[in-house]
């Protein structure tokens, strides 16, 4: 069996709405509700979190809170990478998605020559910089830090002197080259885009499976897709944010959109991808209970974990 690692990140200070810090005890609290032992089975590791920059009030108006994001994202990316040299296989649950790119830059400090692809599962492509986020919420920029890019084509804004130092040294977390390439980077189901973002993923090819795909060619068909267009990875990271699902299931979340996936699906779909032996690490991010009524996102969110991670235990 592989040895998981289950990883907390209580971090929400990327979000827009506050809450996001709540979703892994109402996760627990989920498991409780189902009878599930699940939180019995795995050591969780607790990442420090930097939420106490709330208090503190924002100075960098196009990437708010950048100081303390970098905090965190530091955090993370030494948990992972110390995780990935012991081969342990992390499971992470986090608050704001801005955290991801902490995981992808553990992953790939770790194991430097092996070339990391990347399943994102959610819906948005968060590809925004400093320079061009309409919001200046960094949980839309994860995937911006780690192919290093500041998108200056699309240029809107203009951050201050210490907000671009900020940028700057949170692209370089693990190392100055980018941590991916933007053609390793496989969506599903994003489907709420700016143009900036749109830039980068038509310039670079980057395949995006639509939810429409999914019904049309079907959950087992799309998961075989990703991995085939990833095939000259050899390692192979999947984040699933719980907004990928659909706004009529996912109210518990900080961005819902329409026209997202069932749980049957996303489950469906993330079992299937995890039985990849290249698969190195799973993470599921942005419950949001306050958001919610009846912790209904957290118990969805929790059997995509779940029925996710009993895959990985049996298909290895």
């Amino acid at each position: 069996m592989r040895k998981i690692k289950l990883v907390e990140v209580r971090s929400e200070i990327a979000a827009g709405t506050r809450g996001a810090s709540l979703g892994i005890d109402a996760l627990k609290i989920a498991s409780l509700d189902k009878a599930s032992d699940f939180f019995t089975k795995f050591d969780p590791i607790n990442v420090p979190d930097a939420n106490n920059f709330l208090w503190k009030g924002n100075k960098h108006p196009h990437a708010k809170y950048i100081d303390g994001v970098y905090q965190v994202l530091k955090n993370v990316y030494s948990t992972i990478e110390s995780l990935r040299l012991e081969k342990k296989f992390p499971i992470v649950l986090a608050g704001d998605h801005s955290t991801a790119a902490g995981t992808i830059m553990g992953i790939k400090s770790a194991d430097p020559n092996k070339r990391l692809g990347v399943i994102w599962i959610d819906a948005h492509a968060d590809l925004h910089t400093p320079y061009t986020t309409p919001s200046g919420n960094m949980h839309g920029m994860p995937l911006a830090m780690c192919i290093k890019t500041d998108n200056m084509d699309c240029q809107v804004n203009e951050p201050g002197e210490e907000t671009i130092q900020y940028w700057e040294k949170i692209k370089n977390i693990g190392g100055e080259m980018p941590k991916i390439n933007p053609k390793d980077i496989v969506f599903i189901s994003v489907r709420d885009t700016e143009e900036p973002e749109n830039h980068i993923i038509k310039k670079n090819g980057i395949k995006n499976f639509t939810t429409e795909e999914v019904r049309e060619k079907g959950v087992v068909e799309i998961a075989k897709l990703a991995l085939e267009t990833l095939k000259d990875c050899d390692q192979v990271y999947i984040s699933f944010d719980v907004d990928s699902m659909d706004s009529s299931i996912s109210v518990g979340t900080g961005t819902p959109v329409a026209n997202g996936l069932t749980v049957e699906e996303a489950i469906e779909l993330n079992t299937e991808l995890i039985k990849d032996k290249r698969v190195c690490c799973w993470e599921i991010v942005e419950v949001n209970p306050t958001l919610d009524t009846e912790n209904l996102m957290a118990e969805n969110a929790f059997e995509v974990l779940e029925a996710t991670t009993r895959s990985l235990v049996e298909n290895y």
